[in-house]
């Protein structure tokens, strides 16, 4: 082996070692609490906790425009951008709602409650309370770009019309992974449905 080949495979190594433990990482960040209610094969029914988000409008609801400027405003905000200077917690997944009037989230780890979370210094950013919900959920893997996100919502309202489940507003995308990370990248589209479960 050469000098070159030894070092190419060291560091090859030490990619995928570090890859793994951001998948790590990113899988023990705290992501909101659920139950799924039905599995079917191709989606699942889970009915979500409720929640509180931090949430800004999006000027586009084009994901490759306006993501990158939706995270930023919101991570402002957790990053100390608030009457306290206090830092709060990122969990996971981001959700991006799609549709005419888009919108970025964060949800707020469970420790805070909404009369306890600092105001933000930013009008753009708005704190919001969210009952619990039932959502229709599709993943995928990889690399999320908008005609991805088209694709899978796609695939979802097909599967719920062939199930002859009845959706609710908008399509949303649910993001797990920071852009650095390649491998074990996980991705959701979901939409809110009427759902009852059959005796």
């Amino acid at each position: 082996m050469t000098r070159y080949s030894y070092f190419f495979s060291v560091a090859l190594v030490l990619l995928v070692m570090s890859q793994l433990f951001m998948a790590y990482r990113t899988a023990q960040i705290e992501s909101p609490q659920y139950e799924v209610i039905k599995s079917f094969e191709k989606f699942e029914i889970r009915n979500y906790h409720a929640m509180v988000l931090a949430q800004t409008q999006l000027n586009s609801n084009v994901y490759k425009e306006s993501s990158s400027m939706g995270f930023k405003t919101i991570a402002n905000y957790i990053f100390g951008g608030n009457q306290e200077n206090q830092k709060i917690a990122m969990t996971s997944p981001v959700i991006m709602e799609m549709g005419e009037a888009s919108k970025m989230s964060f949800v707020m780890p469970k420790e805070h409650s909404f009369e306890n979370l600092p105001k933000p210094n930013s009008a753009n950013v708005e704190l919001i309370q969210v009952n619990p919900k039932t959502y229709a959920v599709l993943s995928f893997t990889g690399f999320a770009n908008d005609q991805k996100i088209e694709l899978y919502s796609k695939k979802l309202l097909r599967f719920l019309k062939s199930e002859k489940l009845v959706p609710v507003g908008n399509i949303k995308f649910l993001g797990y992974n920071p852009p650095w990370q390649v491998l074990g990248r996980k991705n959701e589209v979901a939409i809110e449905v009427n759902y009852s479960p059959k005796l």
